[in-house]
């Protein structure tokens, strides 16, 4: 038996929550075409009859660290490095860029394995293209395999899984083997309203949303949720509302589609929108809204 933990990290918008929720086979982090979509540390657990991998999805390390979010999201990434087997070092294209750096010299300073995946290669028209990417990528870090995927399609991922069940260490199982997350049903309610909040509004204010669940009651055959939206203006509150609400209804009727698909049963979902002027860039108003 086989287990151990594996760390996703890369620059923003790289597609690593969409690898993650390929690899453990059921969406437990949310996704949209905006970077830093992703904001938590979140475990996918995926268990075999080889073993087990748990793998860390992590927010995308950037050079931008002006405002709170920025830091934390950055602080969060950088953490997941520590007490984990395995490093996937996951970019989608065949040129480096400055960001890369980042990471290159964080992955300096570990002694564990590292992976790099180059993800989106089904947009790539001539595979050839990857060749000099390829070797340069060997000359500058001793990577222990490069994989190129496709996480969308799932094309060579299990090229990936057996590269990961090669290097993880011999143990016995760290969860359930029908557990497939850390996280609790509330904190994904509140990550599923983010996301369609996201995808709808990414051009008017993506980063300047935070979503709050208030009420999560379970019941025989219904879940009852309270999800309270805080965003920083007056303006940003009536972009979130909509005119005659159509926005909220929109969202509202998307999130509670997948929260009855994730949970098994019927969803009351209420929606609130508040404002916390400059909540994004305090480190207390993160802390209270659970970005710890």
């Amino acid at each position: 038996m086989k287990s151990g933990y594996v760390a996703l990290i890369g620059r923003p918008n790289v597609g690593k929550s969409t690898l993650l929720n390929h690899l453990v086979g059921q969406k437990i982090s949310i996704t949209s075409r905006r970077p830093q979509t992703t904001r938590h540390r979140i475990l996918g657990i995926k268990t075999t009859e080889a073993g087990q991998a748990i793998y860390v999805d992590t927010p995308g390390l950037h050079g931008n660290q002006k405002r709170a979010m920025n830091r934390y999201m950055n602080r969060t990434a950088k953490t997941a490095l520590v007490g984990v087997d395995i490093v996937l070092w996951v970019t989608d294209r065949v040129t480096w860029h400055h960001y890369d750096e980042i990471i290159l010299q964080l992955l300096e300073k570990i002694q564990i394995p590292v992976i790099l995946v180059i993800n989106k290669i089904d947009s790539l028209q001539d595979k050839t293209a990857m060749l000099p990417f390829l070797k340069d990528a060997d000359q500058r870090f001793p990577f222990s395999g490069i994989v190129p995927v496709s996480a969308l399609l799932g094309d060579k991922l299990d090229d990936l899984e057996s590269n990961i069940m090669e290097l993880l260490p011999d143990g016995g199982m760290f969860y359930p083997e029908d557990q497939i997350t850390d996280k609790p049903e509330r904190f994904l309610a509140a990550e599923i309203v983010r996301e369609k909040l996201t995808r709808r509004l990414a051009k008017e204010l993506p980063y300047q949303m935070s979503v709050e669940i208030e009420r999560f009651d379970e019941e025989k055959s219904l879940v009852k949720i309270n999800a309270l939206i805080w965003v920083e203006r007056d303006t940003q509150k009536s972009i979130v509302i909509g005119k005659k609400g159509c926005v909220l209804k929109a969202v509202g009727q998307q999130a509670r589609e997948d929260l009855e698909g994730l949970l098994g049963k019927k969803v009351y979902l209420e929606l609130w929108v508040k404002v916390k002027k400059g909540w994004s860039d305090s480190e207390k108003a993160l802390k209270n809204l659970g970005y710890e």
